[in-house]
């Protein structure tokens, strides 16, 4: 990786709760990568899921990142106001043939998966099976004539055959070999989104001049759709450090689903933001 260039983060929340420990741990690690060594740090909001973001909660997340004494630079990015973007990144794959529309509905794709006798499995469990995929141009365009609703899927044999092979850093481990195809064909677009997260992250991280992706450890797996979707765009390739997620007293990870305890709470109970930052390992 070029050391000349300056170090650049971003912290990317999705608006659909409030922030939590978890999320204070991601943004002061993204933060404390830039800052230490003078570099900048932004903030991304993830709002393109209309069905469950708010933009309530996209307020207080801003919020809380100033109570926490966090700076950034630039003003806060909104993905929504960047849906022209994706677009142009889905014609750029389409030009490449890389992507089909998949007509499958998630109660099919279940049905199908269960029908077959060793469904390959990846990272987030059964592979979607390539059901439309096979499927012909004149079916395809029948099928949208007909008005079905459709997702738009990347084929992923296709694309690693097109970009060749490929690899990325991650600073804690090094150098990775790109291996997207575990994660089989991919959604990058949905009847009602435009984009999906694994194509606007790079497309967002690209357009800000991310140089340096922290998230956590979670996400190391998505890492290598992430690399494979910048080569066929052209975009920018940052380096990654896939941190741990904090987890509570009986080593479950600080998520909403669990409840984990929001700064908005801890805000309400009379802590302060030193004694918040200390509470998951950033005294200073």
């Amino acid at each position: 990786m070029p050391t000349s260039r300056p170090v650049v983060t971003r912290f990317a929340p999705s608006p659909t709760g409030y922030m939590h420990l978890g999320h204070a741990y991601a943004a002061l690690f993204a933060w404390r990568a830039a800052r230490t060594v003078g570099g900048r740090f932004q903030i991304r909001i993830e709002d393109i899921d209309k069905g469950r973001c708010r933009p309530a909660f996209a307020d207080a997340i801003v919020e809380d990142l100033d109570w926490l004494g966090l700076d950034w630079d630039g003003p806060v990015m909104r993905q929504s106001d960047n849906l022209a973007d994706y677009g142009r990144a889905i014609e750029r794959l389409e030009a490449l043939d890389v992507l089909y529309p998949c007509f499958c509905t998630r109660s099919e794709i279940r049905a199908e998966i269960a029908r077959a006798d060793a469904a390959p499995h990846g990272p987030d469990g059964a592979l979607y099976p390539g059901t439309c995929r096979v499927l012909s141009r004149d079916q395809r365009r029948a099928r949208i004539a007909l008005g079905r609703p459709f997702a738009l899927r990347l084929n992923m044999d296709k694309a690693m055959a097109l970009a060749g092979p490929l690899d990325w850093h991650d600073r804690a481990l090094g150098r990775q070999p790109c291996d997207p195809a575990g994660a089989g064909d991919v959604v990058v677009a949905r009847k009602d989104t435009p984009t999906s997260y694994h194509l606007a992250v790079c497309v967002d991280d690209h357009r800000q001049g991310v140089t340096l992706v922290t998230r956590g450890e979670d996400l190391f797996q998505a890492t290598h759709i992430h690399r494979l979707i910048q080569a066929l765009l052209g975009l920018d390739v940052p380096a990654w450090h896939h941190h741990p997620l904090i987890t509570d007293s009986t080593g479950a990870r600080l998520a909403k689903r669990n409840r984990a305890m929001t700064l908005r709470a801890l805000r309400q109970a009379g802590k302060y933001p030193a004694q918040v930052r200390a509470m998951i390992g950033f005294e200073s």
